[in-house]
């Protein structure tokens, strides 16, 4: 007999399609109650009283795993939830007796949505017992991307705005995902554009709350991420509750209207964290960018 087991060790790089933040309670016309994760649309919402309960939302997976029982063997299925190509890594741990092919660890990339049996898993002896641990990481992004220079609009839309904290900022922007990352300071709502032409990848929007503990709130900001042709992507973080004015997959044009800024995650205030993302390897890093307003080029604090 094999024995499995998921470890659950999903590495959550950004954030996929999200948990409802809140579910809905409303009453037809009819008299039925109904519980939905979204307000009732058209002519029922002008007729029905709603009853709003907030949900503690979730980081959702990158991608998730399932091992599946197949006679005398288990398959390993990866699921990518995203819009775009994620890159997963699986590997194993506590192994006996285990016969893995292919061999494990590996890699391999997803295309967008896309469900694949990664690995079959067996007993290498039939008449002895065995057992194994499986480990999931998964990164948005192609690693064989190669990002081409592009310069990318000012990503708000309002006179009021200023960078606070730039490339390298000691506060948040001293890791590889955030070191040539900007935050722009704007008030809460304010429209948020594309940068770049791209599909829309990833979506968070459920998120309602922020604070400076880094380990609770670093992936608790709303995000939408955006890959591009050359595949490099933008990421604009720290929207507002229900903030995404997109969908998964949708194709946007620079200058597009795709959200709405906000306060959620690990910040101190309002604003709009933009940074341009490539997948190094089951490694997410950002990478310098030139910027232009209506003003004309943007000066990028830490920027030599």
């Amino acid at each position: 007999m094999l024995a499995a087991t998921l470890c659950g060790l999903i590495l959550l790089a950004a954030i996929g399609d999200a948990a409802a933040s809140n579910v809905y309670r409303w009453v037809d016309a009819h008299g039925m109650a109904h519980y939905t994760d979204r307000p009732p649309d058209g002519q029922a919402a002008t007729r029905v009283a709603v009853r709003v309960t907030p949900m503690q939302a979730e980081v959702s997976a990158v991608a998730r795993m399932q091992v599946e029982s197949d006679g005398d063997h288990y398959d390993a299925v990866v699921t990518n939830t995203l819009a775009g190509p994620v890159e997963v890594q699986l590997n194993v741990i506590n192994a006996s007796n285990l016969a893995a092919n292919p061999p494990l660890p590996l890699r391999a990339l997803l295309k967008p949505y896309a469900s694949v049996t990664l690995a079959k898993l067996g007993l290498a002896d039939p008449t002895k017992p065995g057992g194994f641990q499986l480990q999931l990481a998964a990164v948005p992004g192609d690693p064989t991307a190669q990002a081409q220079p592009a310069t990318y609009l000012l990503p708000v839309e309002t006179r009021s705005w200023r960078i606070d904290q730039g490339w390298h900022g000691v506060f948040s922007h001293n890791d590889a995902q955030s070191g040539y990352a900007i935050d722009i300071s704007v008030d809460e709502g304010t429209p948020v554009l594309a940068a770049r032409d791209g599909v829309v990848m990833q979506v968070e929007s459920d998120f309602d709350k922020a604070g400076l503990n880094r380990e609770k709130y670093a992936e608790r900001a709303n995000v939408i991420r955006i890959v591009h042709d050359d595949g490099s992507m933008a990421v604009y973080a720290h929207l507002k509750l229900d903030g995404a004015l997109v969908r998964l997959g949708q194709h946007v044009a620079a200058g597009q209207r795709i959200g709405y800024s906000g306060n959620t995650g690990y910040t101190t205030g309002p604003h709009l964290h933009f940074a341009v993302q490539v997948n190094r390897g089951i490694d997410l890093e950002s990478i310098p960018f030139q910027m232009r307003s209506p003003s004309g080029a943007v000066a990028i604090p830490g920027a030599r």
